[in-house]
Protein backbone atom coordinates (compact mmCIF):
# COMPACT_ATOMS: atom_id res chain seq x y z
CA UNK A 1 0.00 0.00 0.00
CA UNK A 2 1.47 3.24 -1.00
CA UNK A 3 -0.31 6.28 0.61
CA UNK A 4 1.43 10.15 -0.17
CA UNK A 5 0.92 12.49 2.43
CA UNK A 6 2.29 16.08 1.79
CA UNK A 7 3.52 17.85 4.81
CA UNK A 8 5.87 20.29 5.73
CA UNK A 9 8.05 18.78 8.67
CA UNK A 10 9.21 22.13 9.47
CA UNK A 11 5.19 22.72 11.13
CA UNK A 12 4.58 20.75 14.37
CA UNK A 13 1.27 20.68 13.73
CA UNK A 14 1.02 19.58 10.04
CA UNK A 15 3.76 16.61 11.16
CA UNK A 16 1.53 15.25 13.80
CA UNK A 17 -1.60 15.25 11.25
CA UNK A 18 0.34 13.73 8.83
CA UNK A 19 1.38 11.15 11.12
CA UNK A 20 -2.11 10.27 12.46
CA UNK A 21 -3.83 10.56 9.05
CA UNK A 22 -1.17 7.63 8.27
CA UNK A 23 -1.75 5.38 10.94
CA UNK A 24 -5.85 5.87 10.62
CA UNK A 25 -5.47 4.96 6.43
CA UNK A 26 -3.80 1.68 7.26
CA UNK A 27 -4.98 0.68 10.33
CA UNK A 28 -1.67 0.79 12.31
CA UNK A 29 2.25 1.34 12.14
CA UNK A 30 5.38 -1.28 12.06
CA UNK A 31 7.84 0.87 10.75
CA UNK A 32 8.97 4.46 11.08
CA UNK A 33 12.17 5.48 9.02
CA UNK A 34 12.39 9.34 9.28
CA UNK A 35 15.15 10.45 6.63
CA UNK A 36 13.74 14.01 5.29
CA UNK A 37 16.53 16.26 5.44
CA UNK A 38 18.29 19.66 4.37
CA UNK A 39 21.30 18.93 2.67
CA UNK A 40 24.48 20.26 1.37
CA UNK A 41 22.71 21.38 -1.89
CA UNK A 42 19.50 23.00 -0.14
CA UNK A 43 18.53 26.01 -1.36
CA UNK A 44 17.38 28.00 1.63
CA UNK A 45 19.35 31.67 2.07
CA UNK A 46 22.02 31.30 4.69
CA UNK A 47 21.84 27.62 4.78
CA UNK A 48 24.17 26.23 2.37
CA UNK A 49 26.41 29.15 2.29
CA UNK A 50 30.17 29.56 3.40
CA UNK A 51 30.29 29.65 7.70
CA UNK A 52 30.18 32.97 8.07
CA UNK A 53 27.03 33.99 5.92
CA UNK A 54 25.18 30.72 7.32
CA UNK A 55 22.29 32.63 9.34
CA UNK A 56 20.76 31.24 12.56
CA UNK A 57 17.28 31.78 10.83
CA UNK A 58 18.23 28.62 8.14
CA UNK A 59 19.83 26.66 10.99
CA UNK A 60 16.41 26.97 12.89
CA UNK A 61 14.02 25.69 10.28
CA UNK A 62 17.37 22.72 8.97
CA UNK A 63 17.29 21.43 12.26
CA UNK A 64 13.26 21.67 12.44
CA UNK A 65 12.76 19.45 9.46
CA UNK A 66 16.32 17.38 9.85
CA UNK A 67 15.92 16.50 14.12
CA UNK A 68 12.76 17.89 15.97
CA UNK A 69 10.15 15.96 13.09
CA UNK A 70 12.68 12.67 14.09
CA UNK A 71 11.20 13.57 17.63
CA UNK A 72 7.44 15.13 16.61
CA UNK A 73 6.77 11.64 14.52
CA UNK A 74 8.46 9.38 16.81
CA UNK A 75 6.25 11.11 19.54
CA UNK A 76 2.95 10.74 17.52
CA UNK A 77 3.27 7.26 16.57
CA UNK A 78 4.57 5.62 19.66
CA UNK A 79 1.89 4.03 20.78
CA UNK A 80 0.97 2.36 17.03
CA UNK A 81 4.03 1.17 17.49
CA UNK A 82 3.98 -0.18 20.28
CA UNK A 83 1.07 -2.15 19.88
CA UNK A 84 1.78 -3.59 16.05
CA UNK A 85 4.32 -6.37 18.34
CA UNK A 86 7.13 -5.29 15.37
CA UNK A 87 7.66 -1.89 16.10
CA UNK A 88 11.11 -0.41 14.61
CA UNK A 89 12.16 2.94 14.25
CA UNK A 90 14.95 3.97 11.87
CA UNK A 91 16.50 7.17 11.59
CA UNK A 92 18.60 8.15 8.69
CA UNK A 93 21.71 9.86 10.13
CA UNK A 94 25.34 10.68 7.83
CA UNK A 95 28.91 9.84 8.60
CA UNK A 96 29.19 13.39 9.23
CA UNK A 97 27.03 13.01 12.66
CA UNK A 98 30.31 10.75 13.55
CA UNK A 99 33.26 12.47 12.12
CA UNK A 100 34.20 16.02 10.57
CA UNK A 101 34.17 16.70 7.02
CA UNK A 102 37.29 16.48 5.11
CA UNK A 103 38.26 19.40 3.36
CA UNK A 104 40.49 17.77 0.72
CA UNK A 105 37.42 15.56 -0.98
CA UNK A 106 35.72 19.13 -2.27
CA UNK A 107 39.27 20.50 -3.74
CA UNK A 108 39.06 22.06 -6.71
CA UNK A 109 35.07 22.37 -6.75
CA UNK A 110 32.78 25.18 -5.97
CA UNK A 111 31.58 23.32 -2.90
CA UNK A 112 33.48 23.19 0.56
CA UNK A 113 33.45 21.73 3.93
CA UNK A 114 31.09 24.38 5.78
CA UNK A 115 28.68 24.14 3.94
CA UNK A 116 27.03 20.85 5.38
CA UNK A 117 27.62 22.45 9.21
CA UNK A 118 24.50 22.84 10.11
CA UNK A 119 23.43 19.36 8.73
CA UNK A 120 26.56 17.62 10.51
CA UNK A 121 24.90 18.84 14.07
CA UNK A 122 21.94 17.65 12.93
CA UNK A 123 22.78 14.48 12.37
CA UNK A 124 24.90 13.96 15.30
CA UNK A 125 21.61 15.10 17.21
CA UNK A 126 19.93 12.46 15.77
CA UNK A 127 21.76 9.81 16.87
CA UNK A 128 21.91 10.70 20.43
CA UNK A 129 18.02 11.16 20.18
CA UNK A 130 18.02 7.51 18.74
CA UNK A 131 20.30 6.22 21.97
CA UNK A 132 17.66 7.53 24.17
CA UNK A 133 14.74 6.98 22.38
CA UNK A 134 15.74 3.35 22.43
CA UNK A 135 16.18 3.18 25.81
CA UNK A 136 12.64 4.85 26.82
CA UNK A 137 10.99 3.07 24.22
CA UNK A 138 12.13 -0.21 24.86
CA UNK A 139 11.17 -3.51 25.18
CA UNK A 140 7.86 -2.78 23.06
CA UNK A 141 9.71 -0.28 19.82
CA UNK A 142 13.23 -0.96 18.65
CA UNK A 143 14.96 2.39 17.62
CA UNK A 144 18.27 2.27 15.53
CA UNK A 145 19.94 4.46 12.62
CA UNK A 146 21.85 4.08 9.65
CA UNK A 147 24.62 6.14 9.01
CA UNK A 148 25.25 6.73 5.15
CA UNK A 149 28.29 7.26 3.86
CA UNK A 150 28.40 9.86 0.63
CA UNK A 151 25.71 9.10 -2.02
CA UNK A 152 26.69 9.70 -5.82
CA UNK A 153 24.16 12.55 -7.20
CA UNK A 154 25.67 14.38 -10.03
CA UNK A 155 28.27 16.13 -7.80
CA UNK A 156 31.15 17.90 -9.71
CA UNK A 157 33.49 15.09 -11.24
CA UNK A 158 36.58 16.75 -9.18
CA UNK A 159 34.43 15.65 -5.90
CA UNK A 160 33.53 12.37 -6.97
CA UNK A 161 37.21 11.51 -7.86
CA UNK A 162 38.62 12.30 -4.41
CA UNK A 163 35.63 11.32 -2.68
CA UNK A 164 36.44 7.72 -4.03
CA UNK A 165 40.16 7.85 -3.13
CA UNK A 166 39.49 8.83 0.61
CA UNK A 167 36.73 5.41 0.28
CA UNK A 168 38.48 2.01 0.88
CA UNK A 169 35.59 0.41 -1.45
CA UNK A 170 36.40 3.09 -3.83
CA UNK A 171 33.66 4.61 -4.85
CA UNK A 172 30.87 6.46 -3.53
CA UNK A 173 27.15 4.90 -2.25
CA UNK A 174 24.21 4.68 -3.97
CA UNK A 175 20.66 4.81 -2.62
CA UNK A 176 20.65 0.34 -3.52
CA UNK A 177 23.09 0.43 -1.04
CA UNK A 178 21.00 1.49 1.72
CA UNK A 179 17.95 -1.21 1.18
CA UNK A 180 19.92 -4.23 2.62
CA UNK A 181 20.22 -2.04 5.77
CA UNK A 182 17.06 -0.49 6.69
CA UNK A 183 15.37 -3.98 5.83
CA UNK A 184 17.77 -5.86 8.27
CA UNK A 185 16.38 -3.03 10.58
CA UNK A 186 13.03 -2.88 9.72
CA UNK A 187 12.70 -6.24 10.07
CA UNK A 188 12.45 -8.80 13.07
CA UNK A 189 15.78 -10.43 11.79
CA UNK A 190 17.09 -7.39 13.96
CA UNK A 191 14.80 -8.07 16.34
CA UNK A 192 17.69 -8.21 19.56
CA UNK A 193 19.10 -4.75 18.11
CA UNK A 194 18.27 -1.24 19.30
CA UNK A 195 20.24 1.59 20.01
CA UNK A 196 22.40 0.88 17.61
CA UNK A 197 24.21 2.97 14.20
CA UNK A 198 24.67 0.97 11.37
CA UNK A 199 27.54 2.80 9.61
CA UNK A 200 27.06 2.04 5.27
CA UNK A 201 29.79 4.16 3.97
CA UNK A 202 32.51 2.37 2.04
CA UNK A 203 34.55 1.81 4.71
CA UNK A 204 34.93 5.95 4.80
CA UNK A 205 35.32 6.28 8.92
CA UNK A 206 37.11 3.03 9.19
CA UNK A 207 40.88 5.07 8.66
Amino acid sequence: MALPIACDLSDEAATRRAARQAIDAMGGLDILVHSAAFVGTTKIAGWAVPFGEQTVAAWDVGMRVNLTSAFVLTQEARQALAASGHGSVIFVSSIYGLVGSDAAVYEGTSMNADRVLAYSASKGGLLQLMRHLSTLLAPAVRVNAISPGGIERGQPEAFRRQYAARTPLKRMGTEEDMKGAVAYLASDLSAYVTGQNLVVDGGWTAW
